[in-house]
């Protein structure tokens, strides 16, 4: 059974700016230390940080809640298989919260935006 469903979208150039203006700061509040490595790594360094800020702001609507002291940036993050499949990795807390909920997650982008959608199974 669905319980929650959640979308986002980002503009890739938006992401640039705040990237450009805040760098550090702003990707070590956001993204976990994996994430980060896994986005530098790529030829397209802003749209995979938009995918990734879309995801966490998708998982946030599926859960209902939004963003609140129950819920942080670092709570869901994203890694990538060996075949390039993005995977949804729970931090501790959200894994007893989301006891026997199945995360599905999908990721994608153009030139200009980055969109997610995470749906949420129990």
């Amino acid at each position: 059974m669905i319980i929650g469903i959640g979308v986002d979208i980002v503009e890739i150039g938006r992401m640039q700016a705040l990237i450009a203006r805040w760098e550090g700061r702003f990707l070590e509040k956001v993204f976990t230390a994996d994430e980060i490595a896994l986005c530098d790594q790529r030829s397209h360094r802003a749209a995979s940080y938009a995918a990734r800020f879309a995801a966490k702001e998708a998982f946030a609507k599926a859960l209902g809640t939004g963003w609140d002291d129950t819920f942080s940036w670092k709570d869901f993050s994203i890694r990538n298989e060996p075949s390039g499949r993005p995977t949804p990795v729970l931090s501790g807390r959200m894994q007893s919260r989301l006891q026997n909920v199945k995360v599905h997650l999908s990721l994608s982008h153009s030139e200009t935006h980055a969109v997610a959608m995470v749906v949420l199974e129990k």
